[in-house]
């Protein structure tokens, strides 16, 4: 079970989602070397679109971009994105042999009643699902949670609908999300992260679209309790999220990286006292008052006498001027650093 439902709080650790989308381009091989790139990298769950084109488009669809050579309309591009319910429940199976969660995105009622038969951990509602009321409502009836993305909304569309979901008491969360591809630094928004979790007090994420491994790291560091990214398999593939992606090795650093910001966020260094751990360190690099000549017994120290040195086992270096004036009890060499018992005690 995902983290962020075990432990809905900014505490718990973040889930690492690989976006595959439409990266395998059709093909099922392709599908099925994703899951196993995704285990490789370490993340924490996999998840796909679930395209029926006759359910959810028509030929008059028009195209974001034409980037496909190979597809004379939108329509033709989803038709052969499509995976037969025998093959999704073979993707299912991969992806938990590989220990990941399976997570997809629906655009339809008949794709929800396929994936309800196949079974997911979560639903994910895409950025342009957000209003399907009808879809998100037989997504609920599941019990499954539910991940909401809001690259296409605002404030009050966003609390509209997790206000349906919430009141079908489903775990939900809510994804941060720019609809640019790839996404530059002033688009990201992940000051939306406290607002989100502010104004709705819902687990939130980050659904990234950089191509870098910034955003995440830093979105977990700020208690992103998900982190959702592109997987390709290099970035010669072809498909529209290539340049949104990152590579297997780079969603590898991803991952090392949001452990590495979580282990900071559970460990705050409180700098009230040193620790015996750092007292040995502390007599290596820090200095010590110390003589500059050889000075016998009973003289007075002057401040032309003293000096600094290291190592840090005698009288501090920021207390020579409580040094200056004293009297010695023994001789001590040049370069001695000095203590308390070489110094007459004070009367």
């Amino acid at each position: 079970m995902a983290h962020w439902i075990e432990r809905p709080s900014p505490d718990a650790d973040c889930t690492i989602i690989a976006e595959v989308a439409q990266a395998h381009d059709g093909s099922l091989g392709a599908a099925h070397a994703m899951i196993d790139a995704a285990a490789e990298a370490g993340v924490d769950a996999v998840k796909f679109q679930t395209h029926i084109a006759e359910a959810e488009s028509s030929p008059h669809e028009p195209w974001r971009k034409k980037f496909s050579k190979q597809d004379e309309t939108r329509f033709d591009y989803w038709r052969r994105m499509e995976f037969t319910e025998p093959q999704w429940r073979g993707l299912k199976d991969h992806a938990a042999e590989r220990g990941l969660m399976f997570i997809s995105s629906p655009f339809s009622l008949e794709a929800v009643a396929l994936l309800k038969r196949v079974g997911v951990a979560a639903w994910k509602v895409a950025s342009g699902e957000i209003t399907n009321t009808p879809m998100i409502d037989a997504m609920c009836d599941t019990g499954a949670p539910v991940i909401v993305s809001t690259g296409m909304s605002d404030l009050a569309e966003i609390r509209s609908t997790m206000a349906l979901i919430s009141a079908r008491g489903v775990p939900a969360a809510l994804l941060q999300c720019a609809t640019s591809y790839p996404t530059s630094p002033d688009q990201v928004g992940i000051n939306l992260l406290d607002v989100f979790r502010r104004e709705l007090g819902v687990a939130v994420g980050l659904s990234d679209h950089s191509a870098t491994v910034f955003p995440g790291i830093i979105g977990a560091f700020l208690g992103a309790q998900i982190i959702e990214v592109h997987l390709t398999l290099t970035r010669r593939a072809f498909g529209p999220d290539v340049g949104a992606s990152l590579t297997v090795e780079e969603m590898a650093e991803l991952v090392r990286g949001v452990r590495y910001a979580e282990a900071m966020r559970r460990n705050p260094v409180a700098k009230t006292a040193v620790g015996d751990d750092m007292q040995a360190m502390r007599a290596i690099f820090m200095k010590s008052v110390v003589a500059l000549r050889d000075i016998a017994a009973g003289e007075v120290l002057r401040t032309e006498d003293l000096g600094t040195r290291k190592p840090g086992s005698g009288i501090a270096a920021n207390r020579i001027d409580t040094v200056v004036g004293r009297r010695l009890a023994r001789p001590v060499s040049r370069l001695t650093p000095l203590v308390e018992d070489d110094l007459v005690a004070r009367s």
